[in-house]
């Protein structure tokens, strides 16, 4: 089986994950569960049990349905996509017993007064399809905080779209906007989804790597990319996987060049209010942007409620219409009831905010100094959850390896990077950690690497 969710069509790589025997023995152990196998029940199995002359072990034998060996079917467009890492790390998280440092998802709950929100929406009877582009209260919401982030209006019911998460406002963006064989380009490492729905679309993907220690974006190498054939250019700041935040210098220049080019910008600033260490710009509020660009967000990781899967877009009527239209085809309608919650956490007042960044400013800590402790490279987070090490000092050979190993050994469980880029290559000699955990977790996670984890040599 192969680790990476996008990249086994790709490159020919030095080292193969189909080889790694912890992934094989994690997903594809026979189990009369398991989601790779079909169950065939045959016409002896259908036989009325009323009037059986069979008896003992045969009839046990012949009420048995036979497993099939017809091979897993999925359209090309997608045959070369896995399970995505999350699910497997997460997986293998809890089969090891392991500490998930891996996926970003909090192992603590969301504020009261947004479940309060929630349970009362549920008991005033809001329960049915919500409008199809978002309830007017969190229409309202978003465009409200929009203007308070951004310092101009956007008008809620022609401008802002409700979706579940933002992983589906990227992809009604990408489905209604971009045409089979138009170019996209991402800036490397990039989260997984953004590559599978361009391959859904039709796309043509190019990419732009972000390389350590600053992760800045090559801007000349951007240049010589973007074309009269570009739809659009892709960014995420903050940053996932490395935590960097674009810079205004950067995100001045990659506008000039999408005006120049007639180019649209897919924003997603997910991680916006986790920025601590410089502003968070959006590149939507810099001239002449906004009618070029549809920015992303959601609710999940700024109040700790990934479940809930409530995520917008906010963009101009004449890109609104085309992410409206995939929208209504993909999920029609978003949750009622935490539509209306969301509403209430979105007027959470600005101390709400500082007190989140001061908490994950203090998680970050433990996390960064622990791991620099242990013996990892350790590369600037300025913003997101998440921060980026370079393991090679351990002395494995990649990043897929090393993260079995973690697991296996160690109890800690980290993302391979290789699977968020075009080339896996580029990514093999980095993991990511996440520190969106109690404090508690991360100085266990912190001892069980300083107890276990050797650098090569050490013995």
């Amino acid at each position: 089986m192969i680790l990476s969710s996008s990249n086994s069509l790709h490159y020919e790589m030095p080292f193969s994950l189909k080889s790694s025997s912890l992934i094989k023995r994690a997903f594809f152990s026979p189990s009369p569960l398991s989601p790779y196998r079909y169950r065939v029940v045959g016409s002896s199995a259908m036989a009325s049990s009323s009037v059986s002359t069979v008896s003992g072990e045969a009839a046990a034998q012949q009420k048995q349905p036979a497993e099939s060996t017809r091979p897993l079917q999925v359209a090309k467009r997608l045959e070369k996509f896995k399970t995505t890492i999350f699910t497997q790390m997460s997986s293998l998280a809890i089969k090891h017993k392991a500490i998930n440092l891996g996926q970003g998802f909090p192992n603590f709950d969301g504020p009261d007064f947004i479940k309060s929100a929630a349970i009362q929406s549920i008991k005033d009877g809001k329960n049915q399809y919500a409008r199809g582009y978002g309830v007017p209260d969190l229409n309202c919401s978003i465009a409200q905080r929009w203007k308070k982030d951004n310092g101009f209006d956007v008008n809620p019911e022609k401008e802002v779209t409700v979706t579940s998460g933002c992983t589906e406002a990227i992809a009604a963006t990408i489905l209604g906007l971009v045409n089979p064989g138009e170019e996209v380009i991402l800036f490397a490492p990039f989260y997984d989804s953004y590559e599978a729905v361009l391959s859904m679309a039709g796309a043509s993907v190019k990419c732009v790597n972000l390389r350590p220690p600053e992760f800045a974006v090559p801007l000349e190498e951007l240049r010589s990319l973007i074309s009269k054939n570009t739809r659009a250019v892709m960014i995420n700041t903050p940053h996932n996987p490395t935590g960097k935040m674009f810079t205004r210098e950067e995100l001045e220049c990659i506008a000039e060049l999408c005006i120049e080019n007639d180019v649209l910008v897919f924003a997603d600033e997910v991680y916006d209010k986790l920025a601590f260490e410089m502003e968070h710009v959006s590149i939507a509020s810099l001239p002449n942007m906004f009618e070029r660009t549809v920015t992303m967000n959601s609710l999940g990781k700024t109040f700790s409620l990934t479940g809930w899967k409530i995520g917008w877009a906010v963009s101009p009527v004449h890109l609104t219409w085309g992410i409206r239209q995939a929208h209504a085809f993909l999920t029609f309608a978003t949750s009622t009831p935490m539509q209306y919650a969301a509403s209430v956490a979105l007027n959470a007042p600005n101390e709400y905010y500082e007190e989140l960044r001061e908490d994950y400013l203090r998680k970050k800590e433990i996390l960064v100094e622990g791991l620099e402790a242990v013996g990892f490279r350790v590369f600037k987070s300025s913003g997101t959850y998440f921060v980026v090490v370079d393991h090679t000092p351990f002395g494995f050979e990649n990043d897929v390896k090393f993260c079995e190993h973690l697991i296996e050994e160690v109890g800690v469980v980290a993302i391979p990077t290789s699977v968020f880029y075009l080339d896996p290559n580029e990514g093999k000699n980095l993991v990511r950690f996440t520190f969106c955990k109690d404090e508690g977790t991360l100085k266990e996670a912190v001892k069980r690497m300083k107890e276990k984890l050797r650098k090569k040599g050490e013995f």
